[in-house]
């Protein structure tokens, strides 16, 4: 060990960096800070008993990722996150003297091999299952909350933060479209800024279903700053967590009225309750929908260029991590633009 070295706890290393960050990044951004860190000061101080940054090794980052690949069950690609998250926070370590200045060089023998696979999520919500959902939801829970949360993030694509930031007086009535807008001084941020801001299209389906909940079923209460969120709950604007817990309550397929794909009897499943629903093998997260999204747009001969405006999301992105059509469908499209020339 260095003399050099400034003795520092794995914790409160950890929550130096966060607030050194929480000034350059969004929320959500420090939010993911916060959750891959966890793991290795849940490792440090549970498993290995380091209570000193200034003792860590090589050795220690190759047994933390065996440690974590298997503790967390991890695919390739969620471990490569992970430890790349950590080799950012080392290298910063390394800036304040807590670890060897070059420890997190040895991050390059550790990080996993992927294969293209690998690096794309195959995790989304189908456009048959969102047009059964959306059935389900139109008929027998037209304007409640989770039905308006899926019609908006079906219909536009945009991500959770999006969704959570918008406020009443966002939805434009006469224009039928919703006013995204980045406000981090006021809890609010959008993941790339001002230049996330943006105006997105409705369909009058969608717009009824805002209208209604507006009208009929909305907790009529401002949040934080007088603002007066679209969605809510009875204590103000509803919270990320109740927004991703209601997207995995209602995608279960038994929720609207489907079979089971696993054959489970939803009786007897982990999954039928508040507690559980995340533990569904099948049902989809906020993100899975503006994933399926995309590529419903896509699959439609919406031009990539207009999704890409539209979704806040560039095209080189788009093409790597959100369009799930298959090569048949691509290939019929093409065909499709290139007949009679």
């Amino acid at each position: 060990m260095s003399e050099e070295l400034e003795p520092i706890s794995p914790a409160e290393a950890k929550e130096m960096y966060l607030d050194a960050r929480k000034r350059e990044v969004s929320q959500s951004t420090l939010d993911g800070y916060h959750y891959r860190l966890k793991h290795f000061i849940r490792w440090c101080q549970n498993v290995e008993g380091i209570e000193n940054m200034n003792s860590l090794s090589g050795r220690d980052l190759q047994r933390y990722k065996t440690w974590r690949r298997d503790d967390g069950d991890l695919k390739p690609i969620s471990l490569e996150g992970q430890l790349d998250a950590l080799r950012i926070f080392i290298r910063w370590c390394g800036s304040i003297d807590a670890v060897e200045t070059d420890l997190h060089e040895k991050f390059a023998a550790l990080m996993p091999q992927l294969d293209k696979t690998d690096e794309q999520s195959e995790s989304i919500l189908g456009t048959d299952q969102a047009e059964a959902l959306l059935e389900y939801q139109r008929k027998f829970e037209h304007a409640s909350r989770s039905h308006v949360i899926i019609e908006i993030l079906w219909h536009t694509g945009i991500r959770l933060g999006a969704l959570h930031s918008l406020d009443l007086d966002d939805y434009d009535e006469e224009e039928e479209r919703l006013i995204i807008r980045h406000r981090p001084e006021e809890g609010t941020p959008l993941k790339n800024g001002k230049e996330g801001e943006r105006i997105v299209a409705l369909s009058a389906e969608v717009c009824r279903s805002i209208e209604d909940w507006r009208d009929y079923n909305r907790h009529d209460v401002e949040g934080e700053n007088g603002r007066e969120p679209l969605l809510t709950s009875r204590n103000g604007r509803i919270n990320r967590s109740s927004i991703r817990d209601a997207v995995y309550m209602v995608t279960r397929p038994c929720y609207y009225c489907e079979d089971c794909p696993e054959g489970r009897d939803p009786d007897d499943c982990e999954a039928n309750d508040y507690n559980g629903y995340s533990k569904c093998p099948v049902n989809v997260s906020p993100h899975d929908i503006r994933r399926g999204s995309i590529t419903h747009f896509l699959t439609e001969d919406v031009p990539e260029k207009v999704v890409s405006d539209r979704m806040n999301v560039g095209q080189d992105v788009l093409d790597k991590h959100y369009d799930k059509r298959d090569e048949e469908v691509k290939v019929e499209q093409r065909r499709d633009y290139i007949n009679g020339i």
